[in-house]
């Protein structure tokens, strides 16, 4: 029976004179080491094979992550360790610079007050924003956890309380207090997941609402200009241009989500809605036995990266699959149409920036697939030329003050169907507002109508007793009326 303390083992026969220079006999290969111990991280003060003295602070410091790693996971009582989540994500970004000085927020502030004047004529909706932000990548993270936790509850809640579902009367009965451990496990191997998916997702994304999702606080509108530098390299566009552009997509984003006040709450509850028909496939269970290690929390992380638990899709998500992505188009087509008249005019590259904006949206980055493996959601509006067509039809034939009306109740907003066939749906838009605009003329053509329907019943009802007439009298011996 292995007597050492856990992590540790026998030294393996094969590895003799590893992390020996040649001049000793050696290989000069360096094992790796577990928890960050690399070369000269030895105890005692002594020299490692590096030659380099070990040094007990950073001993200590790494003792002390890993326990504040496991008694955050004992303090956790979600499906999810947020707190270990947020600790990887804002080490990942570690480095990736702050807001970049008052500088930086004076050009958003700037860039967003333009924005929002050239915004007013192109639409209804009034300004959303009363405060405007320059973001890190780790701002990001902080200011838009909140909504995550909502949107991963739901599913990562699903997902463990299917696992245990699925396992047998006996097993959960053995296990007994295990159950609770391997909930925390899960919870950190989630957040785990969740801290690589954030700090990938905060290294590009360029404003708040570019997922298509009211992820910040309600009236921000915040940039990321570390971000948005990078996207503009190799645009050939100044940066002011292209800063102004993405503002202008921010504060249109911020007038639909403040100035329609069912659009965040619908967005978040089809996300749950998804989450409460998650199931697992239960054969998956045995082979996820064969390959996790109890001793190794490396082996859980691994297992849900594999996708060998991932959840299978039933009939009432893809429905709800489906209500999403046509909303998150609906979203962006409006956006995108606004911006566009808003400042097409006024920068000659908004166009090109349109169209790479599109594709980026449309074809989605590393971070957007990550999140989609980890949530199973994919945060894309695969239909957005559709909704921006149909948008354009509508303002078009009826102006922007009828096309805004749109989003005031969630049973006017087009469906996919419409997306499929916008003519219809803009003529059927067309004969709804004439009768609103003319409310006498249509209870006119009410009357109308049921008068003529009226005129019908009675020409109907003369000619049935006209003929039961002719039928009296032509009735034979023996019939009724014949005396």
């Amino acid at each position: 029976m292995n007597d050492l303390p856990f992590g540790f083992s026998r030294p393996d026969p094969d590895d003799e004179g590893k992390g020996k220079p040649p001049e000793q006999g050696g290989g000069g290969d360096i094992p790796k080491m577990p928890f960050g111990f690399g070369p000269g991280a030895l105890p005692g003060g002594m020299p490692g094979p590096g030659g380099a003295p070990f040094d007990f602070n950073q001993l200590g410091q790494m003792l002390s992550q890993l326990g504040q790693m496991f008694s955050q996971a004992s303090s956790s009582t979600g499906p999810v360790n947020y707190d270990l989540a947020k600790q990887i994500a804002l080490q990942q970004l570690a480095g990736t610079g702050g807001q970049g000085g008052e500088d930086r927020g004076a050009a958003v502030a700037d860039a967003v007050r333009l924005a929002e004047l050239w915004l007013d004529p192109a639409t209804t909706l009034p300004a959303g924003s009363t405060n405007t932000a320059a973001w890190s990548a780790r701002d990001w993270v902080e200011q838009t956890l909140p909504t995550w936790q909502r949107l991963c509850d739901p599913v990562a809640q699903r997902m463990s309380t299917a696992w245990v579902d699925a396992m047998p009367a006996e097993a959960k009965e053995a296990a007994g207090p295990l159950l609770s451990m391997l909930g925390q496990m899960g919870g950190m191997a989630f957040g785990s997941q969740l801290g690589g998916a954030l700090a990938q997702l905060g290294s590009e994304v360029l404003t708040s609402t570019e997922v298509g999702l009211p992820l910040g606080k309600p009236g921000t509108a915040a940039l990321l200009p570390a971000n948005i530098e990078r996207f503009t390299e190799g645009l050939e566009r100044p940066a002011s241009e292209v800063l102004v552009f993405l503002a202008a997509r921010e504060a249109a984003h911020q007038r639909l989500f403040t100035h329609v006040p069912w659009l965040r709450q619908r967005l978040l509850a089809t996300v749950e809605e998804f989450a409460r028909g998650i199931t697992v496939d239960t054969s998956a269970l045995e082979q996820l036995a064969s390959q996790v290690d109890p001793a190794n929390p490396a082996s859980i992380e691994e297992a849900m990266r594999s996708g060998m638990l991932e959840p299978q899709t039933t009939p009432e998500q893809q429905a709800a699959l489906a209500r999403l992505e046509t909303l998150l188009a609906l979203v962006e087509g409006w956006v995108d149409v606004v911006v566009a008249d808003a400042v097409g005019d006024r920068l000659p590259g908004a166009e090109a920036l349109r169209e790479t904006l599109r594709r980026r949206r449309a074809t989605g980055g590393p971070a957007e697939q990550t999140f989609a493996t980890l949530v199973g959601l994919e945060l894309r509006p695969r239909r957005l030329r559709a909704a921006s067509a149909l948008w354009r039809l509508v303002s078009d034939r009826h102006g922007i003050e009828v096309r805004d009306q749109i989003w005031e109740h969630p049973d006017l907003v087009p469906t996919a169907e419409d997306l499929d066939d916008p003519l219809e749906f803009a003529d059927r838009l067309g004969a709804v507002h004439a009768a609103l605009d003319d409310p006498i003329a249509e209870i006119a053509r009410t009357e109308q109508r049921e008068r003529a329907q009226r005129e019908a019943e009675q020409r109907g009802d003369k000619a049935t007793t006209d003929d039961n007439e002719d039928g009296s009298d032509s009735a034979g011996p023996g019939q009724p009326g014949q005396s």
